[in-house]
């Protein structure tokens, strides 16, 4: 009683020394204002008055300070909110100010347009706000729509601090009051949401704890507008502000009323988060995830009974560095994934790279929780993963390849296979092939052996594995048989000939030079799990049967076939292997190097014969055997087109074939014996090369004549021999200096096949006019080619040693180099003495 009395004479003469001060508020002049303002904060707050003498006071003070709030002065106002917010604090039952505190606060800071212009005095009234909420509590329910009105404006404050005081205001009031807060709690969702994306993180952060806590006590029927917000949020470059998200999502799943029926939509944001880049934001939603499993678990006991006393085993093939997610966690999936997934396939084909890659890994957690419950929903993944195997990203990529792994552990490779061979059939993409290589290397040998044959022979059609030249489908189509060699390994002997011929046809294809050595490992691979001896082995085992298979319909190929390039790559490619199946070659270059087939197939065809022939015993010769084809090799392929057509083309076929002729002769594939039944067919046509316009055709052709000379010279007649010289003659005309030595070279051995058959007197014209036609050319420009000329003269000089004198002396005055014809009188005098 005492105290009471007290506090009360404190009261009185704190009234009395403020009602001077109190009378001096409404002075006109502002300093007077602002001096009364200041003696009543030190009254009230410098002479610290009980709590209960304070209440007292603030009844006297609350209405003068209120209308303080509306003076001009900003110092005025300042001194005024000040002194409010102590006696807020300070005074036992606060809530008696609310009638006259909230509807002055309204005014200031709820109006349509900002009333009060200083964002430091919105600031001090929003944090007088959030002061009334922390110690009026759920007396501050009447005031709900004075609340709400306040923070609809202060939440989009153009001031920063504005915005987080009114977050936290709101936060606290929806606690406060749940009971009444839910009434209007939608009414804050559009200013939370135009707040979300400030570009200060704290802001965000806050806007979206607040999100959180509106609607944890307010509506959960907003959860549908924030959505979008909160998952836009995931993408956000502070960490916080995703660290955040995971939290108020996590609050949801566990305590939301309304939570079962958003668990489809809240449960994907969650799930993003814990592939979180950052370790304690994934950490935090694998806690979170792990909570609202077994929540939801103890939620369902009883219809989880059973699964719970007999749990499945984890499937075999689990990655090993996954921890396998609880029984509740996976039943939420499960029993959620018709409703998740059809939104996961549309944000994995988003023009935001970002979400689709948020959507991609998305998918991976998705499938790891569903594991044979995926099967039901293939269509809808295989769809999806179509597309985001071609994405430019290469998160994207790797991520959907990792979820066509997962389909091909848990899902049964009949069920699969049904759907993606028949649409690689209908349009063969890479992408297809992806998801194919990728299913493959997540399934177990046991579940694939049975299909294998199925696999090979599907992307062993044409249509398929010559359905583009791209790499990278070359490139897929590649890792299906690499994936399957890796799954299966000696099971795939039963499938290497249909692996052989997709290898094959890689190889073939024009892009396939990046691809090479790949290609190489992968036969390798191959011969290594049937236990053959290396890429030889390999080609040994299968090479009938891919010759036939590589050859068929030849008659029609063209130089844009695949079959020919096929067939030129296990011709080139099998080394000493093609040796042994020469049957199975020549009737097929016989057949299309006709010279009524197409130019530039001939073309090709006869560049691969004279790489064999150049490694004759490493190729076709590896057995010893090519003499038996030589013969149908000469006159049914290269004589035919040695023949003179017009035309560039023509003239270029007639080049490689003469060379491929050269190299055949040069090779020691075929003996003397060989070649003399065939000569008198091909020296006519190997003369006519001589007036070709390319110079190497003339080159080659004079070493191919000197070399036919050299092995059937002693089986020519002198009307053949005559034949062969007056075309040779002409190349020591020639324009290549190269051509006119090995034509003068050519005539030098000519003169040796001279013997008794050839009659003097008969032929004594035919002498004369090649002695005087090589004697011209003893002044040629060439010095070289003189001193060629000359000894093929001194080699020529014992045939008809008088003619030669006869032809020397009447061109002798004519000679601008005469020693050349003393040295050759001198040699055929010396000569004829050695003969006497």
């Amino acid at each position: 009683m005492m105290a009471a009395d007290g506090e009360q004479r404190a009261a009185r003469e704190v009234s009395q020394a403020l009602a001077r001060h109190l009378n001096c508020l409404n002075d006109e002049n502002k300093s007077a204002r602002r001096r009364a303002l200041a003696a009543i904060q030190k009254e009230a707050e410098d002479r610290r008055l009980s709590s209960g003498v304070l209440q007292e006071v603030l009844g006297e003070l609350l209405k003068p300070l209120l209308r303080c709030l509306t003076d001009p002065m900003e110092k005025c106002r300042e001194l005024a909110i000040h002194i409010l917010t102590h006696c807020v604090r300070s005074v036992p039952r606060p809530e008696e100010a609310l009638p006259y505190l909230v509807p002055a606060i309204t005014q200031r800071l709820g109006g349509p347009e900002i009333t009060e212009p200083s964002e430091e005095l919105r600031l001090a009234l929003t944090q007088l706000l959030t002061l009334l909420v922390e110690v009026c509590g759920r007396r501050l329910g009447p005031y709900l729509d004075d609340m709400v009105r306040i923070l609809q404006r202060t939440l989009v404050d153009p001031f920063p601090d504005v915005k987080k005081e009114s977050c936290k205001c709101a936060a606290n009031y929806a606690r406060s009051i749940p009971e009444h807060f839910h009434m209007q709690s939608e009414s804050l969702i559009k200013p939370l949401m135009q707040t979300i994306s400030h570009q200060h993180s704290k802001v965000r952060v806050a806007v979206i704890q607040t999100t959180g806590a509106v609607i944890q006590y307010g509506n959960g029927k907003s959860v549908d507008d924030v959505l979008s917000h909160l998952a836009q949020r995931l993408f956000d470059d502070a960490p916080q502000v995703r660290l955040a998200v995971t939290v108020v999502v996590g609050d949801w799943l566990l305590e939301l009323r309304d939570r079962y029926s958003y668990f489809h939509k809240l449960i994907p944001l969650v799930l993003s988060c814990t592939t979180d880049e950052i370790p304690d934001i994934k950490q935090t939603a694998l806690n979170y995830w792990q909570k609202i499993g077994l929540q939801w678990e103890k939620e369902n006991e009883e219809d989880l009974k059973d699964k719970m006393d007999f749990s499945a085993t984890c499937p075999p093939l689990y990655p090993p560095e996954v921890q396998r997610p609880g029984l509740g966690c996976r039943e939420l999936i499960f029993r959620n994934l018709s409703k998740i997934l059809p939104a996961v396939s549309h944000d994995i084909t988003d023009w935001v790279a970002n979400t689709r890659i948020k959507a991609a890994q998305l998918l991976v957690v998705l499938l790891l929780h569903a594991e044979d419950h995926a099967t039901q929903h293939m269509e809808l993944l295989l769809s999806t993963l179509y597309r985001s195997c071609l994405d430019e990203e290469e998160k994207v990529v790797l991520n959907s390849i990792k979820s066509a792994e997962l389909l091909g552990t848990f899902v049964d490779p009949e069920v699969f296979l049904k759907l993606i061979l028949p649409a690689l059939q209908k349009s063969p993409i890479s992408s297809h092939l992806t998801v194919l290589a990728a299913f493959i290397r997540g399934s177990s040998c046991e579940a694939l052996t049975p299909h294998l044959h199925r696999i090979a022979d599907g992307i062993s059609k044409s249509e398929i594995c010559q359905g583009s030249e791209k790499v990278l489908y070359l490139e897929q189509l590649l890792c299906c048989v690499q994936s399957m060699i890796a799954v299966c390994r000696q099971q795939c002997a039963h499938i290497s000939l249909q692996a052989m011929k997709v290898l094959v046809t890689i190889l073939a294809s024009p892009a396939s030079e990046s691809l090479y050595h790949k290609i190489q490992d992968v036969m390798l691979s191959l011969a290594e799990v049937q236990g053959v001896n290396g890429l030889q082995g390999l080609y040994q085992q299968h090479m009938p049967e891919l010759m036939h298979w590589a050859s068929k319909g030849h008659e029609h190929w063209t130089s844009f076939s695949m079959e020919r390039a096929q067939f030129e790559i296990l011709v080139s490619e099998s080394g000493p292997v093609i040796g042994e199946h020469l049957d199975l070659l020549l009737p097929v270059l016989r057949t299309c190097l006709h010279p009524d087939k197409e130019p530039q197939m001939r073309l090709k065809l006869f560049t691969l014969l004279s790489k064999l022939l150049l490694k004759a015993n490493e190729s076709v010769n590896s057995r010893g055997q090519f003499h038996l084809y030589s013969e149908t090799l000469i006159k049914d392929i290269l004589v035919p087109n040695l023949k003179w057509y017009a035309g560039r083309t023509a003239g270029a076929i007639r080049t490689i074939a003469v060379s491929c002729l050269w190299v055949l002769l040069q090779s020691d594939v075929l003996s003397p014996e060989e070649v003399l039944p065939v000569q008198e067919v091909l020296m006519p046509q190997v003369l006519a090369t001589l007036e070709e316009d390319s110079k190497t055709s003339r080159l080659v052709s004079c070493r191919i004549i000197k070399t036919l000379l050299g092995i059937c010279g002693q089986h020519l007649d002198p009307d053949k021999l005559n034949k062969i010289y007056p075309e040779v003659v002409k190349r020591l005309d020639d324009a290549s200096e190269e051509v006119r030595m090995a034509a003068a070279k050519t005539l030098g051995l000519w003169f040796k096949f001279i013997d008794e058959r050839y009659e003097r007197t008969t032929y004594r014209g035919h002498l004369e006019f090649l002695y005087r036609c090589l004697l011209v050319h003893l002044d040629d420009t060439d010095t070289a080619l003189q001193a060629t000329v000359l000894d093929v003269l001194k080699e020529g000089s014992v045939v008809y040693p008088s003619v030669l004198v006869q032809e020397i002396e009447a061109m002798k005055h004519k000679h601008k180099t005469p020693d050349y014809c003393d040295q050759l009188l001198l040699h055929i005098q010396n000569h004829s003495s050695a003969s006497t």
